[in-house]
């Protein structure tokens, strides 16, 4: 059974004004920066994981088609599971070095937090 009002994903569902339209959410685009210029902090993550630890990536400035496909070749070099979530590339396991090594063959710039 479906809602006759629906909510739009700012939780508006009703307005009094005859002249009142949802207008979408502005994402902005951001041009990727080359692998020179991109200034990545790799640190080791365990807040709200249930004690688990995770390599953190962040810093990517770039489009999301890019960011994700940066993520697969870590996870694959890395061997392990992991995903692209809020420009942040989350990598299963403590692989902070095995990231940084990777990044640097790459010609990223790249710093590990201990």
């Amino acid at each position: 059974m479906s809602k006759k009002n629906k909510s739009d994903a700012r939780g508006f569902i009703y307005s009094t004004d005859p002249n009142f339209s949802f207008e979408p959410a502005k994402e902005e685009v951001f041009e990727t920066l080359p692998p020179a210029k991109q200034l990545l902090r790799i640190k080791l993550d365990t807040k709200h994981r249930a004690g688990k630890a995770v390599t953190l990536i962040t810093g990517f400035v770039g489009t999301n088609d890019d960011i994700e496909k940066l993520g697969k070749q870590l996870k694959n070099f890395c061997g392990t599971g992991g995903s692209v979530k809020d420009a942040e590339m989350i990598i299963q396991g403590d692989q902070r070095d095995k990231v940084l090594q990777w990044l640097l063959k790459n010609s990223y710039t790249a710093t590990k937090k201990s």
